[in-house]
């Protein structure tokens, strides 16, 4: 870590979706994952956010979109940066999505990420890689996989100071090109945020011990098949973990049902797809958007048919993203 003087910094993360999922918490305010996960960042999506300090003023905004919110989640984040530092100085923050914000699209991820390496380098500090995943992870579980590009895993870690806590990257875009087409069902923000949805899960669903013993063996699994270039048995334990993911959510009490007749319908014509031969899988996380997997050679098709889904509002194009970078 080397010191820098105190200025302005804006960085660019991109959103990822989870390949085998992560959902409840361990620890919730140090957001401690009870389960580990592997994901994949996106190329076409993703946040930028700038962080101004200034001497002397009285306390932090925030603007996402061009619309001032409440600072204090941003606030709480932004004194770990500020400790760190050994500074006092408030922050001006101005974060910009290319995509719908808290829509199921992993918008708090890349959107803590950017937050985390704008923050820090504009407050003096450069953490290496683990550092700065351990801090975004704070602000937003999945924010600690959306600092690195291709595919990525998400240790859950097993000390109570969240150390061993931190995301890292397995595999370059590069080294494993495909494509994902994002099936967009519904723009507003979700009614349930994620953060509300995996709270106290041991408590409010009976399949909760089950999802957390079952975890170790399908990272192992996906682990092995990523390593091994298997499309197959990737997408089929993609699949898996997000049908498994929505099981439980619904098993919660109260119920959490975040589909809508698009979403199935989208489903569906990815199984559609898969039978008639094209190499397509789905998954979705907390909120109603289809994300479709695939080699780049079949994009075209899978786009063309999920665009035809009656209730289907637009549909993304991206391939594996970047690690998460500064912009100015």
């Amino acid at each position: 870590m080397s010191a820098r003087s105190t200025h302005s910094c804006t960085a660019r993360a991109h959103s990822n979706i989870a390949l085998i999922k992560y959902w409840g918490k361990r620890d919730d305010r140090l957001k401690l994952p009870a389960v580990g996960s592997i994901s994949i960042t996106l190329d076409a999506l993703y946040s930028d956010t700038r962080v101004s300090f200034f001497p002397g003023a009285a306390q932090d905004s925030v603007d996402i979109g061009g619309r001032k919110t409440d600072p204090a989640p941003f606030t709480a984040f932004l004194d770990l940066v500020r400790a760190r530092a050994g500074i006092d100085y408030r922050a001006r923050v101005e974060s910009w999505n290319n995509f719908p914000t808290g829509a199921g699209l992993a918008s708090s991820a890349s959107g803590f990420a950017a937050l985390a390496l704008a923050a820090t380098r504009a407050a003096g500090l450069d953490l290496d890689a683990r550092e700065l995943s351990i801090l975004a992870r704070q602000g937003s579980g999945s924010a600690a996989r959306s600092l690195f590009g291709g595919f990525v895993e998400m240790h859950r870690g097993t000390r109570d100071d969240g150390s061993d806590a931190f995301a890292e990257p397995m595999l370059d875009a590069a080294e494993w090109p495909l494509d994902i087409v994002v099936a967009i069902t519904d723009r507003a923000p979700k009614t349930v945020n994620s953060s509300t949805g995996m709270s106290g899960l041991a408590d409010r669903s009976d399949y909760y011990n089950a999802w957390v013993s079952h975890a170790d063996g399908d990272l192992d699994a996906m682990r092995e098949s990523i390593a091994a270039r298997d499309f197959e048995t990737v997408g089929a334990l993609a699949e898996m973990s997000c049908l498994k993911l929505h099981g439980l959510m619904m098993s919660t009490r109260p119920g959490l049902i975040y589909w809508n007749p698009a979403t199935v319908a989208a489903m569906q014509a990815v199984r559609a797809l898969r039978s008639d031969g094209v190499p397509v899988y789905f998954t979705i996380d907390a909120g109603p958007q289809v994300k479709a997997i695939c080699p780049p050679e079949h994009t075209a098709t899978v786009e063309q048919a999920l665009a035809g889904v009656p209730g289907v509002l637009d549909t993304r194009r991206s391939a594996l993203g970047p690690a998460a970078y500064v912009l100015d």
